[in-house]
């Protein structure tokens, strides 16, 4: 089986280069704006006629797109996470290779939820965010394709290679500067937050499974449980041997305050709620309902938490 992989070098894309160049049937090629990339092109700038005469060419019978920006504006988000999936999609219909199509979407797009509620794959979504809102448009774009496709809805990851500004991130950060300094007190805000969190290695086997399968529409990919920030932090100090205090600065109300997760604090920072306390549009509260990835992938998480977690402190340790 030919994959063509979009975005091997991001956050989820090594990973899922790991797994299916671990996987002897597969032979990858990598398409992406890096000078490592076996072939290099910028979805968000080159045109879809220019990918067909690629795809004849190669002849993949998948395509994976992990391609995408989390940060930016309106405008630069629209640009990676939604003009290059229709780049994608209107090549690939002009094409002859009639490859599946494999699409990492991401949680953002079902925007905030009810607290207790698992969300599953018919939800309808209402992203909190320009991020969320650029994701969800080329999930729609995906869908209406007519092509043999797949989106994957990713919850929030986890694991080695964690983005030193996620949520998670920040925390090991944070962490490693409190014991490299001796603090006996350590000061984060945001721990009122309830995520689900799997691992980048078991997005990864999703990724595969669903190259491998003939589902289509959407899918979920997390734990199955929401996990409150706060109890990460502590199962990360405990990985960590941090043994200070840990202080939370949210107020009363769970809203996020000025200094959020290893923002020092000054004497100027008042607690004054920020403009939009949760960034990535989700609210307080985010679980997915995972059957529908064991019912038609034969996929369920392996990884715990804690693993995760410690993967990321490690990485953050070696910067001490």
């Amino acid at each position: 089986m030919r994959v063509l992989l979009i975005g091997a070098n991001g956050y989820l894309g090594r990973f899922v280069a790991d797994r299916l160049l671990a996987d002897p049937a597969v032979q990858l090629t990598a398409l992406g704006r890096g000078d490592d990339a076996d072939v290099r092109f910028d979805l968000a700038a080159g045109s879809p006629g220019a990918l067909t005469r690629f795809l004849d060419a190669v002849h993949p019978g998948v395509v994976v797109n992990c391609a995408g920006a989390t940060r930016g504006g309106a405008r630069d988000l629209t640009r990676h996470n939604t003009v290059a999936v229709a780049t994608v999609c209107e090549a690939l219909r002009r094409s002859g290779c009639g490859a599946r199509l494999v699409q990492l979407g991401c949680s953002s797009e079902y925007g905030p939820s009810q607290p207790g509620s698992s969300t599953a794959e018919d939800a309808v979504p209402r992203p909190g965010g320009p991020y969320g809102v650029s994701k969800l448009a080329a999930t729609e774009l995906v869908l209406g394709s007519g092509l043999d496709a797949v989106v994957l809805r990713v919850f929030s990851p986890a694991g080695p290679g964690t983005p030193a500004g996620s949520p998670l991130g920040r925390l090991a950060e944070a962490m490693r500067r409190a014991m490299q300094s001796g603090d006996s007190d350590l000061k984060l805000g945001g721990l009122g937050v309830q995520r689900d969190f799997v691992d980048v290695r078991d997005v990864a086997r999703a990724v595969h499974a669903a190259s491998l399968s003939a589902a289509q529409g959407v899918i979920n990919i997390g734990s199955g449980r929401a996990v409150r920030l706060r109890d990460a932090a502590a199962i990360l100090a405990r990985v960590a041997g941090y043994g200070g205090a840990l202080h939370e600065l949210d107020g009363p109300s769970g809203v996020h305050l000025r200094a959020a997760i290893g923002h020092p604090r000054t004497e100027s920072d008042h607690p004054a709620p920020v403009a939009y306390p949760y960034p990535d549009g989700c609210g307080s509260w985010q679980q997915a309902d995972v059957r529908t990835a064991r019912d038609r992938l034969g996929w369920r998480p392996r990884i715990n938490l804690e693993e995760s977690l410690a993967d990321i402190w490690m990485e953050a340790a070696c910067r001490i």
